[in-house]
């Protein structure tokens, strides 16, 4: 269903009656009284949870671009907390991203680069995808000489389920331009760091 033809009530309330139906399928009574309403509340949940899909990162980052004169060095936003949801058992994913791009003639207002991480998050995802789609979209839209992206998050189909490792914390990262250079890598992380 189109979200434009129906409308968000009306695709609520039909996520709601798929919930309601799965709660009854695994054996619960959805008129018991504190059930009553969680098929729309779940809903509304994965709409929140979901919404990245009608958002357009590249759009985002576009619409605060500015020339910059002569600025060649790093620009970094770290400690970017994200939430998604993990696209083989729909259980959320956490933690931080950071951020690195080395401009080339463009520079971006510095809350997109947020934004941008949201958009990604807020989609059924898996990390090492969230980590290259975030690279991409800022390489493709600001042209700059380098871009890094770190991700570190804990999953809790690692952490409630599975293998149940509750200290795990997964690392990724993905790289272009300057960020080649092992200085330059070494460099970020090092400010990531601190």
């Amino acid at each position: 269903m189109d979200v434009n033809e129906s409308g968000p009530q009306r695709l609520k309330e039909e996520i709601a009656g798929h919930y309601r139906r799965i709660i009854a399928l695994l054996g619960e009574n959805v008129e018991r009284e504190g059930l009553l309403k969680t098929p729309e509340r779940v809903a509304g949940v994965m709409q929140f949870m979901l919404q990245g899909y009608g958002q357009d990162p590249e759009a985002v980052l576009a619409a605060a671009m500015f020339r910059e004169e002569d600025y060649r060095q790093m620009v970094i936003v770290k400690d970017i907390d994200f939430y998604s949801l993990c696209e083989h058992h729909l259980l959320p994913f956490f933690g931080k991203v950071h951020v690195a791009y080395i401009p080339r003639k463009y520079i971006t207002g510095l809350s997109k680069i947020p934004r941008v991480v949201d958009i990604f998050a807020r989609r059924l995802q898996i990390q090492e995808r969230l980590t290259l789609q975030i690279k991409e979209c800022i390489q493709k839209t600001l042209d700059p000489l380098g871009v890094m992206v770190v991700v570190e998050a804990q999953h809790m189909c690692m952490q409630m389920r599975g293998v149940e490792k509750q200290n795990s914390l997964t690392t990724t990262s993905d790289f272009t331009g300057f960020f080649q250079q092992a200085k330059t890598r070494e460099e970020f992380m090092n400010l990531i760091k601190k």
